[in-house]
């Protein structure tokens, strides 16, 4: 299809400019270079990238596995996704080709799956920031706050209007992937906690003695 745009901008350009002697030669070496510069940047706009999200599914395997790995994915600053068994894998970089034929060939050495066929979607970079995590327990709004690249644990528990009178900042739960942690928000350390789209968290409340 390119080449077929080339020939044509090539013989309109070499119409044009006939009456100059040796100018389509010229002509063509510009629209040559013009074309590979386009090529180029289609390629690397084609790339994933750091801070998008890119949905991945898979096909041939039980229908509860399926359901348990067919997510939309956000890619670290790091560049990487945390994919179920097989953990990070680098994806920025790659086209969503790559990726896929990447991640089936690290399933099927790792004896995971026998034959998987994944699929990987690169989606618009708005999407990530359109994700959710959750805070709930004693908090003022439970509910719903948007993700962002870079939303520290201290910072969504802020967005949702900050622990209440009753709510332990000692003792902040932090549900992800089916794994739980706890953290003392009123130490620095853990203040910068970094999320990811869809985690959950829980404000627990007060115990007899305050903590």
């Amino acid at each position: 299809m390119r080449k077929a745009i080339a020939a044509d901008l090539i013989q309109i350009f070499t119409k044009s400019f006939n009456p100059i002697p040796n100018n389509s030669m010229f002509l063509k070496k510009i629209l040559l270079a013009f074309l590979a510069v386009l090529c180029l940047a289609t390629s690397l706009s084609a790339q994933i990238r750091a801070g998008r999200a890119i949905q991945i599914s898979i096909l041939g395997v039980p229908s509860e596995e399926k359901q348990k790995f067919d997510s939309m994915y956000p890619v670290s600053e790091s560049g990487q996704i945390n994919m179920p068994f097989i953990g990070r894998v680098k994806a920025a970089g790659l086209r969503a080709e790559q990726l896929a034929a990447a991640l089936e060939e690290r399933y099927r050495s790792a004896e995971i799956y026998r034959n998987p066929t994944i699929h990987v979607i690169d989606t618009d970079a708005k999407t990530i920031e359109q994700q959710k995590v959750f805070v709930g327990g004693q908090v003022r709004r439970n509910g719903a706050v948007p993700y962002t690249r870079q939303l520290t644990l201290y910072q969504a528990i802020q967005a949702a209007g900050g622990a209440t009178e009753f709510g332990s900042m000692k003792r902040v739960k932090l549900f992800r992937k089916g794994q739980q942690k706890q953290y003392d928000l009123t130490k620095s350390q853990f203040m910068h906690i970094p999320l990811e789209p869809e985690d959950t968290i829980e404000v627990p409340q007060k115990g007899p003695f305050g903590g």
